[in-house]
């Protein structure tokens, strides 16, 4: 398909910087993000320029899960065949062997700083007789190590389930029964050292783009509780069960945590587009891969929606944000600093520069290809967006 070209921020528009926009609500455009969506393999990749990304966020097909059996006999025949003969360990590691190319082209298109966010679970399956634990997250760190990517803290992801019977093996007798798997995990990893920013321009931009001390204290906690599973609307319901999406929040979060408004976000695995939604939301830009052109259609109406999606967000956000200034003030202790565009208390000085930006517009310029515009978020932002059909 040819080479994508400058993937990532195209920053403030000349002569209007956010960091000094000083009027919430203003319609004037602070930041234009691009979006590709790629018909392509991503073990190739031969769309996404080396080092033009800034974050991959993605959940593969897990290995040993049964749903993804065909995905993986589809890459190579022989693991299908060493499936039939009950080889399950042979399985598991070429399986795995394929996500190592992937993991591989990750790394030539991330930026020196970037991070790679990797959400899996561990797979539980009786194959040839033998009830067994297969250990993703464990072979996907091993991998990312041998790519020289460096491993930090990751986050586990609880989705507990209520269901009378979600107990494994022998219920209540000892010596046969198992652990009920509950939790999936967000594997972080980073390219090199530390991102630097050696310019005013890009401190500016590092201080608009922060979030808020509360959103720092639940964001980076290593286990999150709070989350719902999958349950969003994205169109096509076969869809959504093939990619198997998981929910809004996580990317979204991710996209704030890791990255500056303008960055570039990748999702080798687009499935139907939460990642490309969620980097568009938090005005950054994006670029999703998939060999499934159905679910690329599911990932052009979630980019479409990804404007009515961000004021919503953005609403909940100023919300919490007023209703923690509330409580603060009440207990009797006052917040020591003001944000300055928005004009409400906060706890520290790295927030006294943070704005929302919100996409103001959506329009396609291409086949896989659209461009966002995006202005100040604003509390009123979230009245628009309740009168908009969410697809999440």
């Amino acid at each position: 398909m040819g080479a994508l070209g400058a993937v990532g921020a195209v920053g403030a528009v000349s002569g209007e910087s956010a960091g000094n926009a000083g009027n919430p609500g203003s319609a004037r455009t602070l930041m234009r993000t691009t979006h590709r969506l790629l018909l392509e393999d991503a073990r190739e990749m031969p769309g996404v320029e080396a080092e033009s990304i800034d974050c991959v966020i993605t959940s593969p097909p897990y290995p040993m899960i049964e749903m993804w059996d065909g995905v993986f006999s589809a890459m190579s025949p022989e693991i299908g065949l060493r499936l039939e003969r009950g080889e399950a360990w042979q399985a598991f590691e070429l399986m795995h062997r394929e996500l190592d190319r992937v993991w591989a082209q990750c790394s030539r298109v991330l930026r020196p700083g970037g991070f790679a966010c990797i959400n899996v679970g561990d797979a539980t399956r009786t194959l040839d007789g033998e009830f067994r634990l297969y250990p993703n997250h464990a072979r996907i760190v091993e991998a990312m190590l041998r790519i020289g990517l460096t491993p930090l803290p990751d986050i586990l992801w609880r989705k507990p389930t209520n269901a009378p019977n979600k107990f494994l093996g022998s219920g209540m007798l000892p010596a046969g029964a198992y652990v009920t798997y509950e939790h999936e995990y967000i594997l972080i990893f980073r390219k090199g050292p530390k991102r630097a920013f050696a310019t005013d321009d890009g401190r500016e931009l590092r201080m608009r783009s922060a979030f808020f001390w509360e959103e720092r204290n639940a964001w980076f906690s290593d286990v999150w509780m709070d989350l719902r599973g999958a349950s969003q609307e994205l169109g096509d319901p076969a869809a959504r069960e093939r990619s198997a999406a998981f929910p809004f929040e996580v990317p979204y979060r991710l996209v704030q945590m890791l990255t500056l408004q303008g960055d570039a976000v990748l999702d080798p695995f687009l499935g139907t587009g939460t990642t490309s939604a969620a980097a568009a939301a938090s005005a950054r830009s994006s670029v999703g891969l998939d060999m499934d052109p159905a679910l690329l259609a599911a990932a052009e109406r979630a980019l479409l929606f990804a404007p009515a999606l961000a004021r919503r967000r953005v609403e909940e956000r100023l919300e919490a944000h007023r209703r923690f200034v509330e409580e603060r003030e009440a207990a009797g202790k006052p917040l020591k600093h003001r944000n300055r565009p928005y004009g409400f208390p906060v706890v520290t000085g790295q927030e006294v520069d943070l704005e929302l930006l919100v996409p103001s517009a959506m329009r396609r310029t291409g086949e896989g290809r659209f461009e966002a515009e995006h202005r100040a978020a604003t509390p009123s932002d979230g009245d628009r967006s309740k009168q908009a059909e969410l697809p999440f």
